[in-house]
């Protein structure tokens, strides 16, 4: 399906949902008249080619619930009164060429549970705002230009499952509360530059499906209480600088060397032996 979203859909003032998902040639810009739509709860047009800006006035949708603009071509800044969107719960902009930090009052955001903006060029520090977004459960900023530190908040969000920062100019250290985490499952920072220890902060409640910290600064050893946590799927330390043994048991006894390449000077199974 190839051509452009017609405005005259904008006099559809009852309509609820829009839907022009992967239909691949949709080209064009997002009629502004959307934005009076006061019905509308659902706007799904990932997977075309839209270019133009994120309609200014798009947080006049005040019921919208599902924004998914993801896979197009969009530009610019992410509109200001988009944080004006009491009942959003999903929200994909990833895959775009967005360009601008992220809204200093997106923790406004309060019903989010998906925040999905990676592949764009978004720059500027992790707004601290998202500390009382209660809901959030997947938060994915990953390869983009987001810089500054990790707050120490981050590792405290109640229901926060899923957090990939990947290759940003994210730098400073590794907040301990990151680690010691009982509900975050999913987390990638690689291709950082984070710097220090990796905190000892793991216990029997840790619980990773997959946690990459490759491709950044870190030094010192790798934390034995990591042996202590209730399970470590996929673990990746690699091209780093840390240093000293291995330690032993699970889940160190089931990864392979390529997890733990391109360090300063770590030894024992799978490496050289100490």
């Amino acid at each position: 399906m190839t051509g452009s979203i017609n405005p005259s859909i904008c006099k559809l003032d009852r309509l609820s949902t829009l839907i022009l998902a992967d239909w691949k040639g949709v080209s064009g810009e997002i009629p502004e008249c959307v934005v009076s739509l006061s019905n509308l709860r659902i706007l799904d047009l990932i997977g075309n080619k839209i270019s133009g800006k994120i309609p200014a006035n798009i947080g006049n949708l005040q019921r919208l619930t599902v924004l998914n603009l993801a896979d197009n071509g969009l530009t610019g800044e992410i509109p200001s009164s988009l944080t004006k969107l009491p009942n959003m719960k999903h929200l994909d902009l990833s895959n775009n060429m967005l360009t601008g930090q992220l809204p200093s009052d997106f923790g406004n955001l309060k019903m989010l549970s998906r925040a999905l903006l990676s592949k764009n060029q978004l720059s500027g520090a992790i707004p601290s705002s998202i500390s009382v977004m209660y809901r959030l459960a997947d938060l994915d900023l990953s390869v983009n230009q987001i810089s500054g530190w990790l707050p120490d908040w981050i590792g405290s969000m109640p229901v926060l499952s899923t957090l990939n920062l990947d290759s940003n100019m994210i730098s400073g250290p590794l907040p301990q509360s990151l680690l010691s985490s009982t509900g975050l499952g999913m987390l990638n920072l690689s291709k950082n530059a984070i710097e220090g220890n990796i905190p000892d902060a793991f216990g029997p409640k840790s619980y990773f499906m997959a946690l990459d910290l490759s491709y950044n600064n870190l030094k010192g050893p790798i934390p034995s209480s990591l042996s202590s946590a209730a399970y470590v799927g996929y673990l990746d330390l690699s091209h780093n600088h840390l240093c000293g043994p291995i330690p032993g048991g699970s889940p160190f006894d089931h990864l392979e060397a390529s997890s733990y390449s391109f360090n300063d000077c770590l030894c024992g199974n799978p490496l050289r032996a100490c």
